[in-house]
């Protein structure tokens, strides 16, 4: 059968090394990923081994936001995954390297990885170049807050249109400290990226040269039989999180992380994201709550200049081992610093002394939810609640302009069970930030929040409201606080008038009753354990298959 697809004898002879590619036509972020994958497979080769190429899904985010297909998002993470481990095991790789680009393919390609646990490593495609719009640098980010200000007549339509055909000037992934940049951060923070391929920009000339180097490091953890499980330590998850503190990184690291951590059988709790980003200063000045996007950070002495300077403070463990077969540490010391840049801060003058991410419990979320505080200096907030139960009534009320300052928008219904699927609310927040709205409302919900939302945002409050979550018993009206010093998410009811309500609470119907979301739906686990789909309980762990050895 392969030598119909053209392998020959000295092929059979080499190792097979699985090529997991996420192409697809859909979007920029992996648009850039089958020419990637030529330079891939040279390295492979050169290095000895026989490179098989296959493909997965992807979605795009940035394409899906704010309309029903955003709920395949999240739900693509599990399929990519899974897909991932059916070509591998189905095919007995020796080793398997996984391109990854938007938001979900990368996490899915480090969970296929850590649940396989054969020597392998992650590329990411690399960034977008920003935009250039009226005389300044743009992003993806810029043009849904552009929706909220041409809705209250700042900016015209034509106005509106140029920026959109501008934000996106080629391939790559979104430009900010979105999250996709924010989970290739963590991959090269994890070990299981090699630092400074992944961060190189897209259309870099020197992405094709990364890609063969790439391709060689693959081959070489297989004769060193480096497995994932020798390098997503808890540790390396540690270090990871300390990335994304130092770089105002998007809050769906938490999601992925910890289902990167449950694929490894690592030990990780929602509350280890506040104890280690509460002594971790902001250093890296990085949209969306800052001046700068990822091509800017990789100018500057990319990824490696934030692990330097974090391992400079005591805050990264440098003794963990990286695909590249160097310590972290040791890649962080070779970080090469551009003179005059204003990208990353030393530790010593931090943009905030503590890092981007808190965990806020309370009545209203009572096993935790997620704030992004970079970008914003908001401690306390207080107000009345306007509920809806969707992300779309939510849209429409501030665009009619029902949304007033000091309100609390409450969105509800969108979690992983509830949506399904978990959307992004992107589009209501950068709306509420257009509309001028931005620094005087407090938003909660317990879907998610893109990379790209800044402001005073409560995601994956949990439970959430379909499995009968305090947030399903909030009413209009509702006094809703905020108080980040304190950890606290609540709101002004009696423990006994919020269970009375809950008493009488019924959830709606489910969205989807069949295919994929309805399976998702039914097995997913709350946004406190990383959405996971879980196996029933009385699967025993035991009867799982391993990856075998190819028959040589």
């Amino acid at each position: 059968m392969l030598r119909a697809c053209g392998l020959r004898d000295d092929d059979f002879k080499k190792p097979l090394i699985g090529v997991a590619n996420t192409w697809i036509e859909i979007g920029p972020c992996n648009y850039h990923l089958r020419e990637l994958a030529q330079h891939v497979k040279e390295g492979i080769r050169a290095a000895g081994g026989t490179p098989l190429e296959f493909n997965t899904v992807s979605i795009s985010d940035g394409i899906t936001m704010g309309t029903e297909g955003m709920r395949a998002s999240l739900v693509s993470r599990e399929v990519i995954a899974d897909s991932i481990e059916l070509v591998t095991r189905g095919n007995l790789f020796d080793a398997l390297i996984v391109l990854v680009g938007c938001d979900k393919t990368i996490p899915g390609g480090v969970m296929a990885l850590a649940r396989l646990n054969i020597p392998g490593l992650i590329l990411y495609g690399g960034s977008i170049a920003p935009g250039k719009f009226e005389g300044h640098a743009v992003t993806i980010q810029d043009v849904y807050e552009a929706i909220g200000a041409h809705a209250r007549g700042a900016m015209t339509d034509a106005q509106l249109k140029a920026l959109e055909s501008a934000a996106c000037p080629g391939a790559g992934a979104c430009g900010g400290q979105f999250t996709a940049n924010t989970m290739a951060l963590v991959c090269e923070f994890l070990g299981i990226a090699p630092m400074g391929l992944s961060s190189v920009p897209a259309t870099d000339s020197g992405k094709a040269a990364a890609g063969r180097r790439a391709g060689e490091l693959v081959v070489d953890l297989l004769r060193g039989n480096v497995t994932p499980s020798k390098i997503i330590t808890k540790s390396a998850i540690e270090n990871a999180i300390a990335g994304v503190a130092a770089t105002g990184g998007s809050t769906n690291a938490v999601l992925h992380l910890l289902a990167i951590a449950n694929e490894a059988k690592i030990s990780l709790s929602i509350d280890d994201f506040d104890r280690i980003s509460s002594r971790v200063p902001i250093l890296a000045d990085l949209k969306p709550g800052g001046r700068f996007v990822a091509t800017d950070l990789y100018a500057a002495g990319g990824t490696a200049l934030v692990a330097k300077h974090l391992l400079e403070a005591g805050l990264l463990r440098g003794e963990c081992l990286t695909v590249s077969g160097r310590t972290l540490g040791e890649e962080a010391a070779a970080a090469k610093e551009t003179p005059g840049q204003e990208v990353v801060r030393k530790f010593s003058s931090p943009l905030k002394s503590t890092g981007g991410l808190v965990i806020l419990k309370g009545n209203l979320a009572p096993e935790g939810c997620v704030v992004k505080v970079a970008g914003h200096n908001l401690q306390n907030f207080r107000g009345p609640a306007r509920v809806f139960d969707s992300e779309e009534a939510a849209f429409a009320a501030v665009e009619e302009g029902v949304i007033k300052a000091g309100d609390v928008v409450v969105i509800r219904y969108e979690g992983p069970k509830g949506g399904p699927g978990m959307r992004e609310m992107l589009a209501v927040t950068a709306a509420l930030v257009g509309a001028g709205l931005g620094d005087s409302v407090a938003l909660l919900t317990d879907g998610r929040f893109s990379g790209a939302t800044h402001g005073l945002m409560a995601g994956h409050v949990a439970p959430e409201a379909v499995n009968g979550g305090p947030i399903a018993a909030v009413a209009n009206g509702d006094i809703i606080t905020f108080d980040i010093p304190n950890r606290q998410l609540s709101v002004e009811l009696k423990v006994s008038e919020i269970q009375k309500r809950l008493t009488s609470w019924k959830p709606p119907a489910p969205r989807y009753s069949s295919g994929v979301m309805a399976k998702y739906a039914m097995l997913v686990s709350s946004p406190s354990l990383g959405a996971v789909t879980t196996l029933p309980a009385s699967f025993s762990a035991s009867a799982q298959p391993v990856l075998n050895a190819r028959p040589q």
